[in-house]
């Protein structure tokens, strides 16, 4: 009898296909950033979540490789549920996203392992930050 190698099945080829999660108060920019990502990737999966509560709900079914997240929110902000996010998520990449460019929040960002980008949220940022999940 010889070996025979099975084809991968769809369901595994669909597991690919990278995952982000934007998590911000305004509707606008989740738009914005939902907008420019799928024009650079359309075949990807974008989840939004309007506050940190929100993000931390989704996260365990959605698995982004990829969350973008903005500081300032009511309830939990960016900063704490990043901080939560590593622990669940240690292998994704997360960046803070956001108009408080205050060196303490710089500083605290390098501190709990994620990156900082300012906004205004451009076609250009939106491309650097998911370049890394592109391949």
């Amino acid at each position: 009898m010889t070996p025979t190698t099975a084809s991968p099945s769809p369901s595994s080829a669909a597991s690919t296909v990278p995952t982000v999660m934007i998590v911000d108060d305004s509707r606008v920019s989740r738009l914005v950033a939902r907008q420019y990502i799928l024009g650079l990737h359309a075949d990807w999966t974008v989840v939004e979540a309007a506050n940190g509560e929100e993000a931390l709900a989704k996260a365990p079914e959605a698995r982004p490789q990829l969350v973008l997240m903005d500081v300032n929110m009511p309830g939990m902000g960016g900063l704490a549920c990043a901080e939560q996010l590593r622990k669940l998520l240690p292998d994704a990449h997360i960046s803070l996203l956001t108009a408080n460019v205050q060196d303490a929040t710089r500083a605290r960002a390098g501190e709990i392992g994620v990156g900082f980008m300012e906004k205004p949220i451009t076609e250009e940022r939106i491309a650097r930050l998911v370049a890394p999940l592109a391949g």
